[in-house]
């Protein structure tokens, strides 16, 4: 009953900082003509309930494709639609035909925010609170704990319901499909993923993990017989998955084909913005967009993706376990991120999640993790100003992290899932008598360098030559970060002794 109360303490306090952020800026607020996300949610609405759907991916004469033209997956399209049967009801102004365009009222604000409010609710927070419950050898009290360091994670709540979008519902898809694998429910699993696959594209991040970890299981049962049946039934339930959501653009070749496109445009580029990955990172030094063409771009981009995930799915494919398939959401989804094509600045949101899965796990690390993709996001933060939420929430969640885990006690090698690979060092063990020590003041040392650029970023004008200079400076560092992040989980992947077959979560 105890752990039941504190759950709920839990929740309305995340519930109340989600609240609060809300009531701030939000992406392009004021700012015509193009404005920006929550615009282009508002759009999406006008478009879905005002044109049939063979007309929400096309350029027509009411569909202007170069405004915020609809480039998510067709589940985002139907959820578009259902907010915007709601906000009519409300009011027909919000989601006219071309006379909405750029509309923006404190009305209004209430309610797009508390669209992303529900779906926060009603699927993100429930798969946190039952996946932190289904914690196997974890106390009640490191339960709840786990569940008030991930629903405070600052990066989540900031884009949600601060910059304005709806990532809790893909992201809480992957969870739900994580939370069915975890007790063996793999054909609702597949599901889930297909759902969120189906919402936004970018969970491709994901597809692979949970790809080798069924084919895994699938071969250890052996594909002569059950495995075989499992593998069938995968099949079957992601291909009717698939039409399920692809329907009403079935009838049409044409109309699939229009939908990828507007999903893989390729000739956006490389990057966009300062994101804080490889390319973008790389560009300081070398004008890669000059030098390469885009088309050895794109091919570039998804050999170095490709060959930097590998190692992970192998391991995941040949040892299936739920550890382990855990960890290789976090590699793969930080492969791509770092450097696959066309990579947005909230893309990191979609290793982070994987990230708050391991937190009672590696607390030190993950907890390290969170703060610095936060930062990554300090730019697209500053363009909104959301600054004061940011400056808020990030030393609030590095608190409960404190209290919680007591992070700063948890950097042994053995805290940190590094004690195979020490051992495995030989000559080299004794280094690790002092490891603990400085992996603490790397930790501090980072910390101090993204308040140094945060306070700077936020209050010094950056010199008249180099306008992007703090921007780019945030990329890099966090860029840096994020490399050394990569090669440090591929270590505890591949050197990862607990993975003794399949775990499960009970």
């Amino acid at each position: 009953m105890e752990k039941w109360s504190l759950m709920t303490l839990t929740v309305l306090l995340a519930l109340t900082v989600r609240w609060a952020v809300s009531l701030g800026s939000y992406s392009g607020a004021g700012k015509p003509p193009m404005y920006g996300d929550y615009e282009a949610q508002r759009h999406w609405q006008e478009i879905t309930y005002n044109l049939p759907i063979r007309q929400w991916y096309f350029n027509t004469s009411d569909n202007n494709l170069l405004y915020w033209g609809l480039d998510y997956p067709p589940l985002t399209a139907y959820h578009s639609f259902v907010c915007a049967y709601i906000a009519k009801l409300i009011n027909p102004d919000w989601v006219a035909l071309h006379t909405s365009r750029g509309y923006e009222s404190q009305p209004h604000k209430l309610f797009m925010r508390t669209t992303v409010f529900v779906a926060d609710l009603l699927v993100y927070i429930p798969a946190v609170i039952l996946y932190c419950f289904s914690l196997k050898e974890t106390s009640a009290k490191k339960k709840v704990s786990s569940a008030l360091c991930i629903l405070l994670y600052p990066g989540l709540i900031l884009i949600d319901h601060g910059h304005f979008q709806y990532p809790c519902l893909s992201l809480g898809l992957a969870l739900w499909a994580v939370l069915c694998l975890s007790h063996d429910w793999d054909l609702l699993g597949s599901m889930a993923f297909c759902l969120a696959l189906n919402y936004k594209q970018m969970e491709l991040y994901h597809s692979l993990p949970f790809f080798c970890y069924l084919l895994g299981k699938c071969f250890k049962k052996g594909l002569k017989g059950k495995g075989l049946v499992l593998l069938a039934k995968l099949a079957g339930t992601v291909l009717v998955s698939f039409a399920a959501c692809w329907l009403p653009f079935g009838t049409d070749v044409e109309q699939i084909m229009q939908v990828l496109r507007r999903l893989f445009p390729i000739d956006r580029g490389l990057f966009e913005d300062k994101v804080a990955n490889i390319w973008c990172s790389l560009s300081v030094l070398i004008k890669i967009k000059n030098v390469i063409s885009p088309r050895t771009q794109l091919k570039l981009s998804f050999a170095v993706t490709f060959l930097s995930l590998l190692p992970a799915c192998i391991k995941l494919t040949v040892q299936p376990s739920l550890r382990g398939f855990k960890f290789a959401l976090v590699s793969c989804a930080l492969s791509f991120f770092l450097f696959s094509f066309q990579v947005h600045e909230k893309s990191i949101l979609l290793v982070s999640v994987p990230v708050c899965l391991i937190i009672n796990e590696i607390p030190f690390m993950a907890t390290w993790f969170l703060l610095v993709s936060t930062f990554s996001l300090l730019p697209l933060l500053q363009k909104d100003e959301l600054l004061l939420p940011y400056a808020v929430t990030t030393p609030a969640f590095l608190a409960v992290c404190l209290a919680s885990f007591s992070i700063l006690e948890k950097t042994s090698a053995e805290d940190l899932q590094l004690k195979a690979f020490s051992l495995s060092l030989k000559g080299y063990v004794s280094w690790f008598k002092s490891f603990p020590r400085i992996v603490r003041s790397l930790f501090l040392l980072s910390l101090s360098l993204m308040a140094a650029l945060s306070v700077l970023s936020a209050a010094a004008p950056p010199p008249q030559r180099l306008p992007d200079l703090f921007p780019l400076a945030v990329a890099v560092v966090s860029c840096l970060h994020f490399l050394l992040f990569l090669l440090y989980f591929n270590v505890v992947i591949l050197w990862d002794s607990k993975n003794r077959g399949q775990k499960k979560i009970s």
